[in-house]
């Protein structure tokens, strides 16, 4: 009895359970993202640091081998043009000297003796004395002699221009940027001892990102805030390997020797630096998810994942490229959230 009046008890209990109707669900806002508009990358102002190097930087090196006897200059010295700087010891090429100028005595001596031969020679042929072949012989001994004088002669000139190389001078007017020979080093014909920044025009050397295409134009901040005109003047014809940058060098318009060289300035540049396809985003656009860069594009109040190559980053912007278009909203922040058609509601910017 009391196991049917139990058994009646749950029954009426789960049949008020399965009555009872199940409470309304919320749907929830949308979340707020942060937005903002994708720039066209290459019309930005663009902001470098650059160096100045001199327009004509010259390698300095002794033309023949020797040990380098006396040293006369430092490095950042202003030096005039001819101005001796080293100097080798000279006693092997003044023996080469002597050894020249006895050969050339020897030849003289020699021609001298031959000229004499082939003078009887043609005596004694007049009077039927010798033979033509005879004659023959002593012209040939005669240009041969000849031959032989000339050889020597410019043997010696060569060993009097080795000693003249002995003294090493500046090809012009400059500074001397680096001096690495020393008194007692025995250099290489060729071997680098200094380098010389020729005076006149000044450059800025500055290093774009691969992909850029670096403006004709510029301008350069100088140390007391004078602005300076940039002109492109070269190119490298290769990326860089290790940095991926390309090298170009700008002419500083109206500066001369005023400018420091190795100095640091600041360059800016105006226009178009990219291709049309390149956009500049703030860097907390960028989402990785193991499957390559991208950033996240609302439309319709829906957000999408458009992939893109990343080009270089400029301060707190990026530069990449991608299907996108001047002006289309991407999300700035939280994109570590977001899924592919989610719903969102834009903060005002």
């Amino acid at each position: 009895m009391r196991v049917s009046t139990l058994s009646l008890c749950l029954g009426v209990l789960i049949l008020a359970a399965c009555s009872k109707a199940p409470p309304p669900q919320v749907e929830k806002a949308p979340p707020f993202v942060k937005t903002v508009a994708v720039l066209d990358g290459g019309r930005a102002e663009l902001g470098l640091s650059g160096t100045v190097r001199a327009r004509v930087e010259s390698p300095l090196a002794f033309r023949v081998g020797g040990r380098i006897e006396r040293r006369a200059v430092d490095a950042g010295e202003h030096v005039a043009a001819g101005q001796t700087l080293f100097e080798l010891d000279t006693r092997d090429l003044d023996q080469g000297v002597r050894a020249a100028e006895a050969d050339l005595a020897a030849a003289d001596a020699a021609l001298a003796s031959a000229a004499a031969e082939l003078g009887r020679a043609r005596q004694l042929e007049q009077r039927n004395y010798t033979s033509a072949q005879a004659l023959e012989r002593f012209e040939l001994v005669q240009r041969e002699m000849k031959t032989r004088r000339e050889a020597a002669a410019a043997r010696l000139a060569q060993a009097r221009n080795a000693l003249a190389y002995a003294r090493l001078q500046a090809p012009a007017e400059g500074v001397l940027i680096d001096v690495v020979g020393e008194p007692g080093q025995v250099v290489a014909a060729g071997q680098q001892v200094a380098l010389l920044a020729q005076a006149g025009e000044r450059e800025l050397e500055v290093y774009f990102a691969a992909g850029m295409t670096p403006p004709p134009q510029g301008e350069a901040l100088g140390a007391d805030g004078t602005v300076l005109k940039l002109v492109l003047r070269e190119t490298a014809g290769a990326v860089e390997r290790q940095g991926r940058t390309l090298r170009t060098r700008y002419t500083v318009q109206g500066a001369h020797n005023e400018l420091v060289l190795g100095s640091v300035l600041r360059a800016r540049f105006h226009g178009r630096t990219a291709d049309k396809d390149e956009f500049a985003v703030p860097l907390a656009a960028l989402n990785e998810r193991g499957d390559g860069p991208r950033v996240w594009r609302v439309r319709d109040g829906a957000v999408e994942p458009v992939p893109v190559s990343v080009m270089y980053t400029d301060g707190e912007l990026v530069h990449v490229r991608g299907a996108l278009s001047e002006g289309d909203t991407v999300v700035a922040l939280g994109t570590h959230l977001l899924t592919p058609g989610m719903k969102v509601r834009e903060l005002a910017r």
